[in-house]
């Protein structure tokens, strides 16, 4: 009981510092009473350390407070599981604190509220809510992060399993969010968090030779800095200067990057000079570049064109007397309250935050949410949100920000699906394009129209960058051109049928045709057509779904004249007629198997049989988390025993997913590890994620789980491979 005594009360006092340096006009009473509040409601809630939970929210205002926001904001971090945790009321707060006070509150408990059917699904409604809730009050989605970091500053506490899903969580959205809002030193403290779990152990690599080098390293730093100080007090410019090692995530990104060691990087010191004013700051370059050798392209400007997310700098790479380069950034006091707390710093100096176009790109990203299922979203979210930007402008001068490699088309469509629609030309720069031309900054566009276009192409699809102009071209295809639908789908499912040597004519087969369509989700086969042909659903992903049935059906049956009675002389042909693709289902005697592609169970697995509404026998490893409610009563009789053939091997397909640190020619080593395997590799991508990891998905076919963990270890072995799963095919 003393030491939760002593914990609490350091915690309330390093708040009460935080407020006393940050905001001294706070009203320490009302604080008070919302520090009283929380205590109260948490009082029989522990965190995974032990420690009270009201230690979590205090430790959230303090950072809140640190951020420099207002008292209103402080409330709410004070408060802000109160809603989600325990008995509090949005009512109760408002009746206690006022209105704003509640809705931050409520504002950030929607960010985290949510019951839903996929992970996939959960992130999707969570990026919604979090704009949602940057669009009413920024302060929200402040008071979030604050939240966050707090959670991954006690990451220690937590499950490994629980340490990893959270910390990619915070590489994918949190600190590229952090970035977008301009908070600098909070992304760089979630990045080097993230990294420590999820690449331990080049993480204590590079700590470790930090360490090593540490005297040499400030004693470099001291030098470089006494240098810069002279020169300026001699010519009367007051200043604050020092150096820094660039924080651990950056140079982990540089060593992968330049597929460097860490002995081999140079570049890891940065110096910073904060002068009081505009002229200062290029008054200070000059000296700089008098006192240092400069490194020719080098040299950023970012004071007469900030970056979107506010920041302002001038940045420039010299050489000193020992040949090591190091970067300088020269900023003023405000600009660096900017660089450091983004967003955050505008609540200190314009009383309120940002004007309203500061924010704009948050609301743009909402409309592009609209008929976009889990997975489209999510994908489109990392395009639209944290890739580089294209600003262009139209012909009256307003500025448009579109993902990086935008067209044309994405700019008619960002400005209405109607000028998309009717789109038959476009000018940039005041000539005529193609409306492919890939967009530049400060380019001037012009869409063409016409009433009697016929409406947006196919093509058009495979050209645009934006989300929001992939979903507006579906939804027109969808619904103006269903009779062209239908045919262009025909087409493209009959020709992946012919490529799989399928006979079509297992299409008309009365018997048959109720099962495919049920398969597939379909009423009809031109309702299915006609979302191949609009683009929701491609024919290679119908035919696969269907395939195994067909190929079933075709079979000649044997004929039967009475009940086959089971012998040791045909116990193969018992295999034969319940072991599809090698697996026998105990005490039934005839039925259609299916391997399930939740876990894509092979030979060695240990498995069992879901009998499935009119397609037989669905086969899943024991360990599927889809069997996890096998023992419900409303269900358990479905649930049958199976086991594997003892048969000749054949291949089964399955899927990994490797998670990678992204470097060039990864790819190429995944497909010749593969190769030199032996194995046949039926499909192989990946794709690129925010801060630097990348996931590459490889289906294959093995004859056993023996050989797929072989397999897995091979690929285990190559550099920057980091770990694996099993996928879904």
């Amino acid at each position: 009981m003393k030491h939760t005594v002593e914990t609490f009360e350091n915690h309330y006092a390093s708040l009460c510092t935080a407020i006393a340096r940050h905001m001294p006009t706070a009203d320490m009473d009302r604080i008070d009473r919302a520090v009283e509040y929380a205590r109260e409601k948490h009082k029989d809630q522990k965190r995974k350390d032990g420690s009270p939970y009201v230690i979590h929210p205090l430790a959230v205002a303090e950072i809140v407070a640190e951020l420099g926001l207002d008292e209103e904001a402080l409330l709410g971090a004070l408060l802000h599981d109160c809603i989600e945790d325990t008995d509090a009321s949005y009512d109760e707060i408002v009746k206690l604190f006022g209105r704003t006070c509640a809705e931050l509150v409520e504002g950030v408990t929607k960010l985290t509220r949510a019951n839903f059917t996929s992970s996939e699904q959960a992130q999707m409604e969570n990026l919604r809510k979090m704009f949602m809730a940057m669009s009413k009050d920024i302060r929200v989605v402040l008071i979030k992060i604050s939240d966050r970091l707090h959670n991954m500053r006690t990451m220690q506490y937590q499950s490994p399993a629980k340490q990893l899903i959270k910390c990619r969580e915070t590489m994918d959205i949190y600190a590229p969010l952090a970035y977008r809002l301009g908070m600098q030193k909070i992304k760089w403290e979630l990045e080097d968090i993230a990294l420590r779990y999820i690449d331990p152990a080049a993480y204590q690599d590079i700590m470790d030779h930090l360490q090593a080098h540490k005297e040499k390293d400030e004693a470099f730093m001291r030098a470089i800095q006494e240098k810069i100080r002279l020169r300026l007090a001699e010519v009367g410019i007051h200043n604050s200067t020092y150096g820094r090692i660039k924080h651990v995530y950056s140079i982990y990104r540089k060593m992968n990057a330049q597929d460097k060691t860490m002995d081999e990087l140079y570049d890891i010191y940065a110096f910073r000079v904060v002068v009081d004013s505009i002229p200062d700051c290029y008054n200070v370059l000059g000296h700089i570049h008098d006192l240092f050798n400069l490194v020719p392209g080098r040299f950023k400007d970012y004071i007469s064109t900030p970056k979107p997310n506010m920041y302002q700098s001038l940045h420039t790479t010299v050489i000193g007397v020992q040949g090591i380069p190091f970067e300088v950034q020269i900023r003023t006091w405000e600009m660096h309250e900017t660089a450091e707390y983004g967003v955050a710093a505008h609540w200190k100096y314009k009383q309120g935050g940002g004007d309203e176009k500061d924010f704009e790109w948050i609301r743009r990203l909402l409309e592009s949410q609209q008929d976009t299922d889990a997975e489209d979203y999510v994908s489109s979210f990392k395009i639209d949100m944290f890739d580089d930007e294209v600003f262009v402008f139209t012909p009256k001068g307003k500025i448009v920000s579109l993902p990086a490699g935008s067209t044309p088309i994405d700019f008619a469509y960002f400005i209405h699906s109607g000028v998309g629609n009717a789109m038959v030309g476009a000018k940039v720069n005041n000539r005529i394009s193609n409306i492919d031309t890939t967009l530049k900054n400060g380019d001037v566009v012009e869409i063409i129209t016409s009433k009697t276009a016929k409406g947006p192409s196919r093509d058009w699809l495979n050209v645009c960058q934006s989300n929001q102009a992939r979903t507006k071209i579906k939804q027109w295809f969808k619904k103006e051109k269903r009779e062209e639908n239908i045919a262009h789908g025909r087409s493209s499912f009959e020709a992946e049928m012919r490529r799989l040597m399928l006979p079509l004519s297992a299409l008309t087969d009365a018997e048959l045709e109720q099962t495919l369509l049920k398969k597939l989700a379909f009423d009809s086969w031109d309702d299915m057509y006609a979302a191949i042909g609009y683009g929701g659903l491609t024919a290679t992903k119908a035919v696969g779904r269907i395939r195994d049935d067909i190929n079933r059906a075709s079979r000649p049956q044997p004929e039967r004249t009475g009940p086959l009675r089971l012998t040791p002389e045909n116990e193969n042909a018992k295999h034969s007629r319940h072991s599809a693709g090698g697996v026998i289902v105990e005490d039934i005697e005839s039925c259609m198997i299916k391997f399930s592609k939740c876990c894509t169970p092979v030979p060695g697995d240990s498995i069992i049989g879901f009998i499935t509404r009119g397609f037989g026998v669905s086969v899943h490893r024991i360990d599927c988390p889809n069997t996890a409610n096998r023992n419900n009563p409303e269900t358990a009789a479905r649930w049958v025993p199976v086991r594997w053939a003892n048969q000749e091997a054949q291949p089964f397909d399955t899927t990994l997913e490797l998670d990678c640190i992204t470097r060039d020619g990864l790819l190429l080593d995944v497909a010749t590890t593969m190769t030199a395997a032996r194995v046949r590799v039926k499909e192989l991508n990946g794709k690129d994620l925010p801060g630097g990891h990348s996931v590459f998905t490889v289906r294959f076919e093995v004859k056993n789980v023996a050989e797929l963990e072989a397999i897995r270890n091979k690929l285990l072995n190559i550099p920057d491979v980091i770990g694996s799963r099993r996928g879904q095919n």
